[in-house]
């Protein structure tokens, strides 16, 4: 399934908020901040496009990184996205900021 997802599939979230579920069985509200593809880390013969996603918490987090589920437009509760923390950088400490990568 992970192989299918595109940059498109998260368009029609770009800006708006969803829920991510964690690791652990919790579900964690978010806002999906950027989106970003990749085109210089194309392999030549993969069909899809490499991209990023960054996201949000809306509220504070303590989680760091793992397989999370999310709900994709066309595709449904998508399992198994490894979802990483990445460090707030002037931005609001008490939340939780995130980046998915798709090679």
């Amino acid at each position: 399934m992970l192989q299918t997802i595109q940059s498109q599939h998260f368009q029609e979230l770009l800006g708006r908020s969803s829920i991510l579920h964690l690791p652990d069985g919790s579900a964690l509200q978010i806002h999906i901040e950027y989106l970003e593809e990749q085109p210089a880390a194309k392999m030549r013969y993969s069909e899809r496009m490499p991209f990023s996603v960054e996201l949000r918490s809306l509220e504070p987090t303590e989680f760091v990184d793992g397989l999370c589920a999310l709900q994709l437009p066309e595709l449904g509760q998508v399992q198994d996205i490894f979802v990483s923390r990445v460090p707030p950088m002037g931005r609001d400490p008490q939340l939780g900021y995130f980046h998915i990568a798709f090679n």
